[in-house]
């Protein structure tokens, strides 16, 4: 397609998205449930297809030498369907935040009735890579919270996303969703992403999920506002008072299950006192694992297969089976570290001092702090949001691991009885 082709496809989207949202908002919460339960039906009798398209995406990657990461994240199993089409119900079960009260305010002006509600934001516009979960993620939470969704994943999955999108937009029309409110920019074109980022006419929020670069390029070209699921450099501080046992537990979980995800541990700080005892097990237990360790020159003095650390490791989201270690002095100076290098999406210190997990709560600049558990566990589904449609490390409006309440906004209902301004 010519740019000239590009620019008026994304145009044309982007006003039906705008349509269909305005439509969205006259939808009751039981009537949004039998769309969502549409969609999940669909992708039930749809999973070996799904499974099929993914196949072909992760050839062409695999053909292309993409990074084991990224066709980790690229990647759909019987397992990871199902996860998917149990999101989707998870969605249908949750309370519809639209229409709810989020603030009765009582006005001093004598028969005048305000209040705050939940309303829905309009048109969302998700743009990610690889992950082609998130396409029905992204539909599932964004039609309960009453917006239209435009999603733009990344070429590498684009099969899968047109397969996903095609099933689950056609079960949601016929269960009486408004045309235009899942769509999918199905081209690998980067114009068609440049003239989204213009639409701010049609488009009401921006969600980029993927690598740091693409993040930092979209809040850079954007004219819409952007909320964007941030860089997932995680800590585990071990302090002078954890559970041996539960920080052996908790560290090769954080690490190791799949370090793919950006709820990863990337680093872990272990106090002096309690190095000499657990370095030397967990190190070796990593290297079974086939964890490269990169530590300080303490954590080498206490294991194996040990290489030395530099300031650029303490600075890396891995994405992989890596880690860096330091051994600290004490909780201030882990706090400082975390703070220092850390992405502010999750840590965790693993204790048994009240007075040192409330420390670190308070002072650990992140979205989810964790007090003896894994950094893996800041995942909308744990946290009973149904999915998430990311995990903001911003501040506003939204932090953490998002689900329907932060898809939504609010606006003042206010009633009179002739009421003027005096």
């Amino acid at each position: 397609m010519e740019n000239n082709e590009i620019k008026q496809a994304v145009l044309i989207k982007a006003a039906a998205a705008k349509e269909a949202s305005l439509l969205l908002n006259s939808v009751t919460a039981r009537q949004k449930n039998d769309m969502l339960a549409a969609m999940a039906d669909a992708l039930e009798k749809n999973a070996k297809e799904i499974l099929f398209h993914n196949e072909i995406d992760v050839e062409a990657a695999k053909n292309a030498g993409l990074s084991p990461v990224l066709i980790d994240r690229l990647t759909l199993n019987q397992s990871r369907v199902d996860a998917m089409i149990r999101g989707v119900k998870d969605v249908a079960a949750l309370p519809d935040p639209v229409g709810t009260l989020a603030e009765d305010l009582k006005s001093p002006v004598k028969d005048l009735d305000v209040k705050k509600i939940r309303v829905p934001l309009g048109v969302i516009m998700m743009i990610y890579e690889a992950r082609p979960n998130v396409t029905v993620d992204a539909a599932a939470l964004c039609l309960k919270a009453g917006n239209a969704v435009i999603l733009k994943g990344g070429s590498e999955a684009l099969n899968s996303n047109k397969f996903l999108s095609k099933i689950i937009s056609e079960a949601g029309v016929k269960a009486g969703m408004p045309a235009g409110a899942v769509q999918l920019i199905d081209t690998s074109d980067r114009t068609a992403v440049s003239e989204l980022l213009k639409l701010d006419k049609y488009v009401d929020l921006v969600i980029p999920r993927g690598s740091e670069e693409l993040v930092n390029s979209i809040r850079k070209n954007s004219l819409i506002p952007v909320l964007s699921h941030g860089k997932g450099l995680c800590h585990t501080y071990a302090d002078i008072d954890a559970n041996l046992d539960m920080a052996v537990k908790i560290a090769i979980d954080a690490k190791c299950r799949r370090p793919a995800v950006c709820n990863a541990m990337e680093a872990l700080l272990v106090h002096k006192d309690i190095a000499p005892q657990i370095l030397p097990k967990l190190c070796e237990l990593y290297t079974e694992a086939g964890v490269e360790i990169r530590g300080c020159k303490i954590t080498s003095s206490l294991a194996k297969n040990v290489i030395p650390a530099s300031e650029e490791d303490y600075n890396t989201e891995y994405h992989d089976l890596k880690i860096s270690m330091k051994v600290v002095n004490s909780l201030e100076e882990a706090i400082t570290h975390i703070n220092k290098y850390g992405s502010h999406h999750s840590d965790a210190i693993i204790t048994e001092n009240k007075e040192n997990a409330d420390r670190f709560l308070a002072q650990v600049d992140s979205s989810a702090v964790f007090v003896n558990a894994s950094t893996r566990l800041h995942d909308g589904s744990v946290f009973g949001l149904g999915c998430e449609i990311g995990i903001s490390t911003q501040k506003l409006h939204a932090r953490g691991a998002m689900g329907l309440k932060e898809l939504t906004t609010t606006k003042y209902i206010v009633h009179g009885k002739g009421n003027v301004r005096e």
